[in-house]
């Protein structure tokens, strides 16, 4: 919670202000998840804090929330290219994704529960990101935005693709949510993508694409393999055929 309060305020997320009148404010809850390994042990624990959505008036707090993520189906294409071509496989994931964007709308936010002490009589947080209601369409928008100033067009078919070609080399990108992946042939091309998308938004390198949307993604000379084994355990357990044990998985290929 308190690395999250952190990054909240390097982004400049709000500022305190004490309550005009007539105007309300939303509440906002943490939200706490298990980021777990492809192996289904357990990877980091993460507390978000977002505003209640559902006690704002669309149209007054909010306007469009709607952000489209990457069909699997593209995914698999990428990745099927990938390895008929043999080219590299990328992953990076966007710290805070939702925060990098402006709002234009004025939401004040009631004090986060646990950091209270530091707000003085009827302060509250005034919004200057996005906390949630807006912030998938906010951050595809900027991210869009920013793809288009590399130079790279979006897919027709599937927004969340990005293609730049330079005669017979081809880059391509697509994301889900705060998930990246990068392949294509032009090396030079992918090196200045990731130095821009570097610069621009605080990402993490995570390597070679590894576990995407629950698959795990596994290469090798004969293709590329992606399989469930975490998904299938799970399902396995909660109908009782199997112990939980992520070492007694077997491997799962789609």
């Amino acid at each position: 919670m308190e690395e999250e309060i952190k990054a909240l305020i390097k982004n400049n997320t709000w500022e305190k202000r004490v309550l005009p009148p007539g105007k309300k404010t939303v509440g906002c809850r943490w939200v706490f998840t298990i980021k777990y390994k492809p192996d289904g042990t357990t990877e980091r624990y993460k507390a978000r804090l977002v505003a209640k959505g559902y006690t704002q008036t669309y149209g007054i707090d909010y306007s469009e929330t709607f952000s489209p993520v990457a069909k699997i189906n593209t995914i698999r294409v990428l990745i099927s290219v990938a390895a008929n071509k043999g080219l590299p496989l990328h992953q990076f994931d966007v710290k805070n994704a939702f925060l990098h964007r402006e709002l234009k709308e004025e939401v004040y936010m009631e004090a986060p529960h646990g950091f209270t002490e530091s707000f003085g009589e009827r302060e509250v947080c005034l919004l200057k990101k996005s906390l949630y209601k807006q912030s998938p369409r906010a951050w595809f928008g900027k991210f869009t935005l920013a793809m288009k100033h590399y130079g790279f067009k979006q897919s027709n078919s599937d927004h969340t693709l990005f293609l730049k070609q330079r005669g017979s080399l081809i880059t391509c990108l697509t994301i889900y949510v705060d998930d990246i992946i990068i392949t294509g042939n032009d090396k030079e091309e992918i090196t200045k993508l990731k130095k821009n998308l570097f610069t621009e938004f605080e990402m993490k390198d995570i390597g070679r694409l590894k576990y995407f949307l629950g698959n795990e993604v596994l290469r090798s000379k004969q293709g590329i393999f992606m399989y469930q084994k975490k998904y299938v355990l799970d399902l396995l357990a909660e109908i009782g055929m199997v112990d939980c044990k992520p070492t007694d998985t077997p491997m799962i290929m789609n």
